[in-house]
């Protein structure tokens, strides 16, 4: 193999047991969740002492597999001596201990613990781990995507009227004022919409066809790395988030058929704006 292309096979791997590692410590932990709990950007966005507990030990586990890359995780940010900046072929893991930390702390078991590799801007591999029921979704980059090892596809939906479409809100009041406006408006052009509180598992389930789109403004690379791997590798046409798109800086991703009428209706709605 090149020594300039890494092994997607082993790094798939590893995403996976370490993901699976972390979601058995979060499991184990999820009685005692509200014992400790601070907050961030408002006093809705709660991290518990399981979401830095789990990010301590996939940073622990990546330093003694992958003693070489750089880790970036929601909780310590990025690893010490390393930098974000710039292509330089360095391998970066992508951690978020618990994405759907809310769930996490109602007792909703809605949540997972999210893992990804990436080289420059490309999302090399990726799982997605769910502590409650134990499923396992990864993908590798022109691997596929599975669940428990069965191969995911996305759904064949093919009118906007009929889809199912998922998305998310921010922490913060204002923004998550105007999302909601945006999502009132946007129920009137599909079947219905869904808010599951984890970006990392709504787009693993449009990976799967449980939902047919996605899309959600406010969210970082820790939550959308893997799923977003996964969605694509399923079939999914996924846009991540980028300043200049012309519905804001969001992620959308969803089966072919939609994707050219979701994104246009998020336009005209005024996604730009949110």
């Amino acid at each position: 193999m090149n020594s300039d292309r890494p092994d997607l096979d082993n790094l798939r791997a590893v995403a996976v047991q370490v993901a699976g590692e972390a979601a058995e410590l979060a499991s184990s932990k999820q009685a005692v969740a509200g014992d400790e709990v601070r907050t961030k950007s408002s006093r809705t966005d709660v991290v518990t002492a399981v979401d830095t507990a789990v990010e301590e030990l996939l940073r622990r586990r990546l330093a003694e597999l992958r003693p070489s890359d750089a880790v970036l995780g929601e909780e310590a940010g990025l690893s010490a001596a390393d930098s974000w900046a710039g292509d330089d072929g360095q391998l970066r893991w992508v951690v978020d201990p618990i994405d759907g930390t809310v769930n996490f702390l109602y007792g909703i078991p809605w949540y997972a613990v999210s893992v990804a590799v990436v080289r420059g801007d490309e999302v090399l591999a990726g799982a997605v781990v769910e502590p409650a029921s134990g499923r396992v979704w990864s993908a590798s980059l022109g691997g596929g995507a599975t669940v428990d090892g069965r191969p995911l596809g996305v759904s064949g939906a093919d009118e906007l009227a009929l889809a199912l479409v998922s998305t998310g809100f921010s922490y913060q009041a204002e923004r998550r004022s105007r999302q909601g406006a945006l999502a009132a408006s946007l129920l009137s052009e599909v079947r219905d919409i869904r808010r599951f509180g984890s970006a990392a598992l709504d787009l693993c389930a449009v990976a799967a066809g449980w939902c047919d789109g996605y899309y959600e403004h406010a969210i970082n690379q820790w939550d959308w790395a893997a799923g977003a791997l996964i969605a694509r590798e399923a079939g999914a046409v996924v846009q991540t988030p980028d300043p200049e798109a012309p519905f804001g800086n969001a992620i959308v991703a969803a089966t072919p058929g939609i994707v050219v009428p979701l994104t246009e209706a998020l336009v005209a709605l005024g996604a730009a704006r949110v």
